[in-house]
């Protein structure tokens, strides 16, 4: 049980510095969410928001990374 605690509070902190650096990039002015690519359609009943471009720029940034370390990691 000790190791699944340990991978929990891990994952956590993990989150929680994801969500602060989300956070700073909205401050920054990043305009994350509002890409070209990002479908929004708001009508009158209904909101819907797909943010495709957003997807694959956070994609393709996240596999650079894992590719670096990777290759270091060798």
């Amino acid at each position: 049980m000790s190791e699944l605690g340990k991978a929990l509070i891990g994952i956590g902190l993990l989150l929680a510095l994801i969500g602060s650096v989300l956070l700073l990039a909205g401050r920054a002015g990043l305009p994350l969410g509002r890409l070209p690519g990002d479908i929004a359609y708001r009508g009158k009943n209904l909101s819907v928001f797909v943010p495709l471009g957003t997807s694959i720029l956070i994609s393709i940034v996240l596999s650079a990374i894992l590719y670096l370390i990777s290759r270091f990691r060798r």
